[in-house]
């Protein structure tokens, strides 16, 4: 038995008993053009949840910016079906982005930021989150197209990079995706 086999806690039951790679490649004939990037500056433990939400959504691809090592935990093995890059810099994943003439759209609550819910998201595009905490770096802010904020009423001055992931991804979705062709349980 594969991998994939094995571990039945996080795939749908289309997928059961497939090879690993036949899930990714059929996956991969049905990928959206968005892609997200995180920033992992202090080993964020964030990005395992942000990885699973990617799957969920089936982004093209995840992009780690900064540190390689990351807490993959709260991935509950959907890394192995979701293609993760990493980019050890800020400018080599600029550098990435422009060379795929991907749009770079930040996700923070910064003044100057434009509503998600109001703004028309690019079709194809990185969707790029903060370090938990700090938010996007200076240097990201600076070769962003667009800088989004996710609407809130309370106290707290953000929600987690996981919930903003999820958030901004299921934006994309509503505004591009077939939304009869998703999975229903």
């Amino acid at each position: 038995m594969t991998d994939a086999e094995d571990d039945t806690r996080n795939v749908v039951d289309r997928y059961k008993g497939w090879p690993m790679d036949r899930i990714v490649a059929d996956l991969d004939s049905r990928r959206h053009p968005f892609h997200i990037a995180i920033e992992n500056w202090q080993h964020d433990f964030n990005i395992g949840s942000v990885v699973r939400t990617a799957n969920a959504f089936l982004a093209k691809e995840v992009h780690i910016i900064g540190n390689r090592r990351w807490n993959r935990r709260g991935a509950m093995v959907t890394d192995r079906y979701q293609h993760v890059r990493h980019h050890p810099t800020v400018e080599d994943f600029v550098a990435w982005a422009h060379a795929e003439s991907l749009p770079v759209i930040g996700i923070d609550n910064l003044p100057g930021s434009v509503p998600l819910e109001t703004y028309a998201l690019p079709k194809a595009c990185v969707l790029v989150f903060g370090q938990e905490s700090v938010g996007l770096t200076d240097a990201v802010r600076e070769v962003a197209d667009a800088t989004l904020a996710i609407a809130q009423y309370g106290s707290t001055r953000s929600i987690n990079a996981g919930a903003a992931g999820a958030i901004a991804m299921h934006a994309w979705v509503l505004q591009h995706a077939d939304i009869e062709a998703g999975h229903r349980p």
